[in-house]
């Protein structure tokens, strides 16, 4: 089968290599779509340590079942589906415990590392195990499928975040990952969003997904104005997905008193923390990994028309578009936001 291998860094090829065989509790899926993400950009320079060639990455995808193991129910041939990124054990204390984003064996498709190597889905075909895969309703575009990972990204920090019916929620970061937060912290119960960022072309599109309003931080005074837009108080809550020591700090001196921050945004391993403003005005500080059994939730949300990607989707390619439009994402692409391959093209 055809795949896109990244060879060594900033190096990939479209080539031949074995269709993946399939366990008895695992599903063969031809993929129809499979989005770039932006931790497949930062994984093609090595700066992250997680895509050690060789590899084939790509974790966010859809596409039709074409083989079934022997002890699988609840799937058939035919089948269209989506699948989590995370694979997890199913019997560890943490997933046992109902935090399946938290396994102590977890893998990740299309990620290497020095624990372990799970080929991904920019490719023909991928094989995965049945207890992460969803089926999908007639009529979901297979590249809007593609999107329900980030999207679950989006409703998990929604879900982590202690909102009240009527609150105001920031949310650092218009993004793609930001702007499916704008949309979700609205259907969470968010009266007024704030959406922060430094690209007026995002602001713009975070403000027709839900946001009130845009706060360009390099114009504005970010701090002074939300506390214009709240009595004078601060945001009830905060969500930064960038994961830097800049736009963490804007979303701490954002926040009121007794409010809470939920961090989604990794791009750094360490940031510096304003410890006495966490301490002294008693903020509530949350982590936000992967999702943690949204996968339903958000196919009704796409379903339903509640929550929208088309607008995300910049461009949809084949694999052997791939490698150049890498180069372009990692070169810092003017005003694109999601690409989507498509290997059957």
């Amino acid at each position: 089968m055809k795949a896109m291998l990244l060879s060594e860094y900033k190096q990939l090829d479209v080539v031949e290599i074995e269709q993946p065989e399939i366990g008895p509790h695992d599903l063969l899926v031809q993929v129809k779509a499979c989005g770039i993400c932006g931790s497949d950009i930062h994984g093609y320079d090595g700066s992250t340590g997680r895509r050690i060639p060789p590899l084939v990455m790509g974790h966010e995808a859809a596409g039709v079942v074409t083989q079934v193991g022997a002890e699988v129910t609840g799937f058939a041939v035919g089948d269209p589906i989506t699948f989590d990124s995370t694979v997890s054990c199913g019997v560890c204390f943490n997933c046992r415990k109902g935090h399946i984003n938290l396994c102590d064996n977890r893998m990740v498709l299309g990620v290497s590392c020095d624990e372990y190597r799970r080929y991904g889905a920019f490719a023909e075909y991928v094989s995965v195990p049945q207890h992460i895969c969803y089926k999908l309703p007639a009529g979901l575009p297979f590249e809007h499928a593609a999107m329900i990972e980030a999207v679950s990204v989006a409703v998990h920090a929604a879900n982590r975040a202690p909102l009240i019916l009527g609150d105001t929620a920031i949310v650092v970061g218009s993004g793609m990952i930001g702007l499916l937060v704008v949309q979700a912290i609205r259907l969470a119960g968010a009266s007024q969003v704030i959406a922060i960022d430094l690209d007026q072309g995002r602001l713009d599109l975070a403000k027709k997904l839900g946001a009130d309003v845009g706060l360009k931080a390099d114009e504005v005074d970010v701090v002074a104005e939300v506390k214009k837009l709240t009595g004078g108080r601060g945001a009830d809550v905060a969500v930064e997905v960038v994961g830097a020591t800049r736009t963490i700090a804007t979303a701490i001196e954002a926040t009121r008193k007794g409010g809470s921050i939920t961090l989604v945004g990794n791009l750094s391993p360490k940031v510096e923390m304003p410890l006495q403003a966490i301490v002294s005005r008693e903020l509530s500080v949350y982590g936000s990994c992967a999702s943690n059994g949204e996968y339903p939730a958000c196919i009704d949300l796409l379903e339903r028309g509640l929550l929208k990607v088309d607008p995300l989707i910049t461009a949809q390619i084949s694999l052997d578009e791939g490698p150049e439009w890498f180069q372009r994402l990692y070169a810092g692409e003017p005003g694109a936001m999601k690409v989507i391959v498509d290997p059957t093209k």
